[in-house]
C-alpha cells in the first residue's frame, strides 16, 4: 500500500532523494489538506457529518461556536434533529408525509428524507443552543455516498440566519406602519374634507340662496353676492386640487381605464368654460369630431384635466386674444390633444419649472388667482391614465400645453346610431295634487335651513327633517316619503347604515334614498354608490343639481310606486 499523509505531514517529512513529481503530488495533497482544514476549522459555518444512521461523527468549531456544545458532546450520541426544535422537526415530518402520502417519522429521518434521495435540501429551523437560546438558521443537507453510490453519511451546514430575520422583521413592521399612515392619512384627508366642505355649503348654499331668491338682489348687493361665490367656488377649488394631489401621492387615488368618446367630454369642457372665456372678450375654437374619436382613460379625469389647461389658457390670456383646442392622430395609437393661447407666454427657465407643486413661476403677486398645484395634480393625473403631458411656449407669443392619451376603438354596446343627450328630467306637477313628502336627514342647522329654504320655493314638495338615524327610520315608517335626502356623517348610526335599514324593510325599501354629504372624496362617494343610494351629491350644494336630482328621484318613486301598485293587484 501506499503511504498515508495527514493533515501534520509537512514538506520537511519528504524523503530523502524524493523525485520532483513526488514532491509535487505531495505539495498538491498538502494544500488539499489545508483548504479543508480552513473549511472544517470556520467560525461562520456549523459543519455537521454523520453516519448513514444519522448519528453525529464531526462537529466543527462553528459548530460549537454557534451552539455552545463541545464536540465530545455530541459525536457519537446526538442526532442533529437533537439540536433542533422539536415542534419544528414535527411539522416538517408532517409536512412531508402529507405531501408524499407516506408517513415520515419526526426526527433525522424527516431532516434527510429528500438528501437520501439524491435531492440536496435546504430548509429552515430553529436551533437550540447548550444554554437554551435558540436562533434561526439555514441549513443544507447533502448524503455521502461511497464509490458503490450508497450512502455513508450525511452532510448539514448551517448559517445563522439571525440577521436576515430580524431585518424581515423591521420590513414588516415598516410595513405595517405605512399602512397605518396611509390609512391615517386617508381618514385626515376624509375628515379635512368633510370639515372644510360643511361652512362651505352654508356660505355658498345660502349666497346662491340670496342670488336667485324674491325680491331680486340691488347691484350692490348681487355684486357682493358675486365676490362672495367666486371667493366661495375658488376656495372649493383649492380644497379639491389639495385633496387630490394628497390621495395621488399617498396612492389611493383610483382610475377606471374604459373607452370615452374625446368629442363628448370637450362638449361638456365647451359648455363649462366659454362663459368665462367670453366674460373676458376671448374667442375659442374646437374641432369637430366626425367620425367620433375615443380614448382609453377615466371620464371623470380626462375632464378635470382639460378644464384646467382650458382655464389657465383663459386665465393668462391677453384682453381679446384667443383659445383654440386642437386634436390630432400621433402614430401608432395615441391621440395628442392640444391648448393653445395667445398669452404672455414663457421663458424657457419658466418652463423647466412647470409641473413643481407650488410653484407659480413668479406670478405670486398678479392679480390672477392660484396655488400652483393644478399642473402638478394635472400631470401626474395623466401619467396615471398612462398618457403624457408636455408644453411648448414662446415669450410674447403665446403657449401650447398637449396631453397624449392612448387611442381606442369604440365601446362595444355602442350602436350605429347616436342617442341625442338627455336633459335633466322634470317631474310634471297635476293641479291640485297634494305635495310630494321628502325627508331630508341632517344634524347641521345651517345645512337644515338652507335645503328646507330651498324647497319651499317648490310648492309640489313639503320637507320633512330627522336629526338622527333612529328618528330617521321612524319617520320614514311613518311617513312613508317618496324621496328621503341623508346626510352620511350622522350622530349615532351613519347613514349608510340608515339606507340599509329602510332597504331591508318592505315598508321603505323602494324610497329612492339620495346621498348628500360633505365626505367627498372619491372613494368615499364610490363607497355610498355602491352600497345603494339613488344619487350621491357633495357639499357645497349647488343648486340646480340638487333640484334636478330631487326630479329625477321622484320620477324614479311614481314609476316604483306604479310598478308595486300593478303588482299587489295582480
Amino acid at each position: 500500500m501506499g503511504e498515508i499523509l495527514t493533515l501534520s505531514d509537512s514538506p520537511d517529512t519528504l524523503s530523502p532523494g524524493a523525485s520532483p513529481l513526488a514532491e509535487g503530488g505531495r505539495a498538491a495533497l498538502l494544500k488539499a489538506g489545508a483548504l479543508q482544514n480552513a473549511i472544517l476549522n470556520s467560525a461562520n459555518f456549523s459543519i455537521i457529518a454523520t453516519d448513514e444512521h444519522g448519528i453525529i461523527q464531526l462537529f466543527n468549531v462553528g459548530a460549537q461556536r454557534m451552539l455552545g456544545f463541545d464536540a465530545i458532546d455530541v459525536v457519537n450520541r446526538l442526532k442533529p434533529s437533537d439540536l433542533h426544535d422539536p415542534a419544528e422537526v414535527k411539522a416538517r415530518a408532517l409536512a412531508l408525509s402529507e405531501e408524499l402520502g407516506t408517513l415520515i417519522a419526526p426526527g433525522f429521518e424527516a431532516l434527510a428524507f429528500k438528501a437520501s434521495r439524491g435531492i440536496e435540501d435546504i430548509y429552515e429551523l430553529t436551533f437550540i443552543c447548550k444554554n437554551g437560546n435558540s436562533f434561526p438558521a439555514v441549513v443544507s443537507i447533502t448524503a455521502l455516498r461511497d464509490d458503490d453510490a450508497e450512502i455513508i453519511g450525511y452532510l448539514l451546514i448551517g448559517t445563522n440566519n439571525s440577521v436576515r430575520h430580524r431585518v424581515d422583521r423591521e420590513l414588516r413592521e415598516a410595513i405595517v406602519a405605512a399602512e397605518q399612515a396611509n390609512r391615517a392619512k386617508s381618514d385626515f384627508l376624509s375628515n379635512m374634507s368633510h370639515e372644510l366642505r360643511t361652512p362651505l355649503n352654508a356660505i355658498l348654499g345660502f349666497a346662491q340662496l340670496v342670488e336667485s331668491g324674491s325680491p331680486v338682489p340691488t347691484d350692490s348687493q348681487r355684486r357682493s353676492l358675486e365676490q362672495i361665490l367666486k371667493a366661495g367656488w375658488y376656495l372649493l377649488e383649492l380644497i379639491n386640487e389639495i385633496l387630490d394631489l394628497a390621495l395621488i401621492e399617498s396612492g389611493k387615488l383610483t382610475l377606471s381605464s374604459e373607452p370615452i368618446a374625446l368629442g363628448e367630454i370637450i362638449q361638456e369642457c365647451r359648455a363649462m368654460i366659454e362663459p368665462q372665456a367670453q366674460t373676458r372678450g376671448l374667442t375659442m375654437s374646437f374641432p369637430r369630431f366626425d367620425p367620433p374619436l375615443y380614448v382609453k382613460a377615466d371620464r371623470t379625469r380626462v375632464k378635470q384635466v382639460l378644464i384646467n389647461l382650458l382655464f389657465n389658457a383663459i386665465k393668462y390670456n391677453r384682453p381679446g386674444g384667443a383659445v383654440a383646442l386642437e386634436c390630432v392622430p400621433v402614430p401608432p395609437h395615441a391621440l395628442r390633444i392640444t391648448v393653445r393661447d395667445t398669452g404672455v407666454g414663457l421663458t424657457p427657465e419658466q418652463l423647466g419649472q412647470l409641473f413643481q407643486p407650488f410653484n407659480r413661476l413668479g406670478r405670486e403677486t398678479s392679480p390672477e388667482e392660484g396655488t400652483g398645484i393644478g399642473l402638478t395634480v394635472t400631470k401626474r393625473l395623466v401619467e396615471l391614465m398612462e398618457g403624457t403631458i408636455g408644453a411648448q411656449s414662446q415669450e410674447g407669443v403665446g403657449s401650447a400645453f398637449w396631453v397624449e392619451l392612448m387611442q381606442s376603438d369604440a365601446p362595444e354596446y355602442l350602436g350605429q346610431d347616436r342617442l341625442p343627450a338627455l336633459e335633466a328630467p322634470v317631474a310634471h306637477v297635476d293641479p291640485g295634487a297634494p305635495p310630494q313628502t321628502l325627508l331630508y336627514v341632517e344634524d347641521n342647522p345651517a345645512n337644515l335651513e338652507l335645503v328646507a329654504q330651498l324647497v319651499a320655493r317648490r310648492p309640489d314638495w313639503r320637507l320633512i327633517s330627522a336629526y338622527d338615524g333612529t328618528m330617521a327610520l321612524e319617520m320614514a315608517k311613518a311617513y312613508l316619503p317618496e324621496v328621503i335626502l341623508m346626510d352620511i356623517n350622522l350622530p349615532g348610526i351613519s347613514g349608510i347604515e340608515v339606507m340599509a335599514l329602510l332597504r331591508s324593510s318592505p315598508a321603505t325599501s323602494h324610497i329612492p334614498i339620495i346621498a348628500l354629504s360633505a365626505n367627498a372624496i372619491p372613494r368615499d362617494v364610490a363607497r355610498g354608490l355602491a352600497a345603494g343610494f339613488h344619487s350621491y351629491l357633495t357639499k357645497p350644494i349647488k343648486v340646480v343639481e340638487l333640484m334636478n336630482t330631487l326630479d329625477a328621484a321622484l320620477i324614479l318613486a311614481r314609476r316604483l310606486s306604479a310598478t308595486a301598485t300593478q303588482g299587489a293587484r295582480a
